[in-house]
């Protein structure tokens, strides 16, 4: 009898092993999906649009990075909202809401009329990232088996890259007609939400008690404080960049709006490339992993601020975007390992700081850029994230 029990329960589990492949397969490209409208469209197009934006509003630099901040912020507002509820609502009411602000902030965009309209378009779309990350989170970490689960966690998070790529040429087809451009972006994200609303599944807390305790505890574990201060770093770091990079290139660097273009869809293809973030840690670990990138991050936006009209400009923002998307997955890894109880919310608290740290970047480069100038705003970002180098995990087992 117990033979056969034995003998029963491996075959159950060969049998859950080969139906995970599939849906694993079936999560993977819905939650590029989902990543890529809001992460890619609602969220990071906007600095693709600044030179538009900044003709037909009249805004000045600094108020172009209040409004990126003012996403940043309610990012950070969604994302805590979102770890929060995960125990009670489980993953997919919080991936319809992350789409449904996605579309419903891209449709505001569309239709501005005024900067103020523009600015609540950009902050509701801003949001949408920040519910979309944790449920996803949760939803690989209930679903795929614990060996391929770091390779479809960074997977899902690049889709960033694949929303950047696509943005790109439908801003080239649109060009002068930017609100056609943001109502497309406002359908995509619609059949995105449709789709994640039908694959995605994680389920809430069975135990009561568990739901009623909606933080990790303990709330910073052993590594948790160099992990949220490495990732604050690099949000700084980066919103230079995602905000005022066409902005270099054109203003400063005298490049066309072709070219800037066509090196933002750059940016977004190569970004591609940071779903072998996974794949990157299990060969060099954590640390060189982190190390290695980040310091990429570091050496492109301080050549963009030498040389902004160079022809290497293109190569710049292509290694940016595989360098950020890759920072990006590791901390999503880094965050689900030193929260081994709780990926979800190790996800949510990273992406929480990143985004805080965009939120502080933005404005502060703009203001910075009104002051000195451009190029010496972006090499200040660039000395913020050598700093961020530094800040590599210590190689615990934890990754912390």
């Amino acid at each position: 009898m117990v033979h056969r029990s034995v003998k029963f329960g491996s075959v159950m589990r060969a049998r859950e092993m080969s139906a995970a492949g599939p849906r694993a397969v079936r999560l993977a490209a819905a939650g590029m999906s989902l990543i890529a409208v809001c992460y890619g469209l609602a969220r990071f197009a906007y600095g693709l649009f600044v030179p538009a934006f900044r003709d037909e509003f009249t805004l000045s630099a600094t108020v172009i990075g209040v409004i990126a901040a003012g996403s940043y912020l309610s990012y950070c507002v969604a994302i805590a909202a979102s770890t929060l509820l995960i125990p009670r609502w489980g993953s997919r009411p919080l991936v319809v809401l992350a789409g449904g602000l996605a579309t419903v902030g891209t449709s505001l965009i569309a239709a501005a009329s005024h900067g103020v309209v523009l600015a609540i378009g950009v902050i509701v779309a801003g949001a949408s990232t920040g519910v979309a990350s944790p449920p996803l989170a949760h939803a690989v970490a209930h679903t795929v088996p614990g060996e391929r689960r770091d390779r479809i966690q960074a997977v899902v998070n690049a889709g960033t890259g694949l929303g950047v790529a696509v943005a790109g040429p439908v801003a080239l087809l649109v060009r002068d007609h930017w609100r056609i451009g943001w109502l497309i972006f406002a359908v995509m994200c619609a059949v995105a939400t449709t789709w994640a609303a039908v694959v995605v599944r994680g389920p809430a807390s069975k135990n009561r008690a568990s739901r009623l305790v909606l933080l990790p505890r303990p709330l910073l574990p052993s590594g948790s404080r160099r992990l949220l201060t490495a990732a604050a770093t690099m949000g700084l770091a980066s919103s230079a960049i995602w905000t005022f990079g066409r902005e270099l290139l054109v203003t400063e660097g005298g490049q066309s709006e072709l070219f800037s273009l066509i090196a933002w869809i750059l940016l977004g293809v190569c970004g591609l490339a940071g779903a072998a973030a996974g794949d990157l840690v299990v060969r060099l670990g954590l640390r060189r992993a982190w190390q290695s990138v980040a310091a990429s991050l570091a050496a492109t936006t301080g050549l963009l601020a030498a040389w902004p009209g160079a022809g290497g400009a293109w190569t710049m923002l292509a290694v940016f975007g595989a360098a950020y998307i890759a920072l990006t997955g590791i901390v999503l890894i880094w965050g689900s390992r030193v929260y081994g109880e709780a990926p979800a919310a190790g996800v949510g608290l990273s992406f929480l700081v990143l985004a805080l740290g965009q939120a502080l970047g933005a404005p502060a480069i703009g203001l910075l850029a009104q002051l000195t100038g451009m190029p010496a705003a972006f090499a200040m970002a660039a000395v913020v994230a050598v700093i961020g180098v530094a800040l590599a995990p210590l190689g615990s087992p934890e990754g912390g």
